[in-house]
């Protein structure tokens, strides 16, 4: 979700990358459902491993649920942000959790100086 949102809201101005220690085969339906509800299509995104490459080759890593999992690179920006997992949670909370999300990726894109589209 939190890709999403990046790609929403700071366009072409960020490059993304998402990934997971333990990716599972598929994106999380209810995700995938209540980020299009939000104009936001996920769809074709797939899990993926985080890999030491892409670890070593971006500027800021968010640790959500990886904190322990992820090594410490000197230069890089690390965010952890503690939420709840979706997995198997009903619609109304993984809405909240989508809505959370956004909040904190806002202030992300606040903190980096990108401008934002007018909604």
């Amino acid at each position: 979700m939190a890709a999403g949102w990046l790609r929403a809201l700071a366009g072409d101005q960020v490059n993304v990358y998402t990934g997971g220690s333990e990716p599972g085969a598929e994106l999380n339906p209810e995700v995938v459902e209540v980020m299009a509800e939000s104009g936001i299509d996920i769809h074709e995104e797939f899990p993926k491993p985080w890999t030491d490459e892409i670890v070593r080759a971006v500027d800021i890593v968010d640790r959500y649920g990886l904190r322990r999992r992820l090594p410490i690179y000197p230069g890089k920006r690390y965010v952890d942000w503690d939420l709840a997992d979706p997995a198997g949670q009903d619609l109304s909370t993984v809405r909240a959790i989508r809505d959370e999300i956004r909040t904190r990726v806002e202030a992300l894109v606040s903190s980096l100086g990108v401008a934002t589209p007018v909604e």
